[in-house]
């Protein structure tokens, strides 16, 4: 018996990330919101390291690759463009304004992630690696950015917070597409650094 796609450990995480994203939007939609905020903040965890663990992986084929490339935009379109939509609708972007502020930030999550896809398989075509810089503010930054302000709400005024909800997508939104060059946090590299400094540190 087989099955299309690719099945092994490279892809854990991906699918992790959209697991929770999945969760977070069903928590969301019965108000246990700070648990929806946590699935979030899961995801951001989760895609943080799932391409590391997709590059320990020796003789990858081309076709596993792109499968990589395209799975990873289609789970982060769900857990940071879909996810954190509803998240806000549920905090109040509610009404004919606010469904159309979360329609584009959606729309733009999209769009980022798709010229995103394009890019990258360019790329492997030529270099090895990851990308050390993105163009746009990449969607993976909700993870961040909307868990901080849900925290930042506990102090500050639900009056506030409403406009902030409103306005806050719109500009991430706007950020997305922004053709802007944003470094990347390369966290295996950094790994990778303070392991060699250990081990310099005990050689001496």
């Amino acid at each position: 018996m087989k099955f299309i796609g690719f099945y092994d450990y490279t892809v854990i995480l991906t699918y992790l990330s959209l697991i929770s994203g999945l969760l977070g939007m069903k928590l969301a939609s019965v108000g246990k919101i700070e648990l929806a905020v946590c699935c979030l903040a899961f995801c951001g965890v989760c895609d943080m390291f799932d391409g590391a663990v997709a590059r320990t992986k020796k003789n990858r084929t081309e076709d596993e690759k792109s499968f990589g490339i395209q799975l990873d935009s289609l789970c982060d379109l769900v857990s940071f463009g879909v996810l954190p939509a509803v998240l806000l609708h549920n905090l109040g972007v509610d009404g004919v304004f606010g469904i159309i502020i979360l329609i584009a930030y959606v729309l733009c999550a999209l769009i980022r992630l798709a010229f995103f896809n394009v890019l990258e398989t360019k790329r492997q075509q030529t270099e090895e690696g990851c990308v050390k810089y993105y163009r746009g503010l990449p969607v993976t930054s909700s993870s961040i950015i909307f868990p901080f302000f849900f925290l930042l709400s506990l102090v500050i005024g639900d009056r506030a917070m409403t406009v902030i909800y409103h306005v806050l997508p719109v500009l991430v939104a706007f950020l997305f597409i922004y053709d802007k060059p944003v470094p990347k946090l390369n966290v295996s590299a950094l790994i990778r650094r303070k392991e060699e400094e250990k081990k310099t540190a005990d050689a001496e």
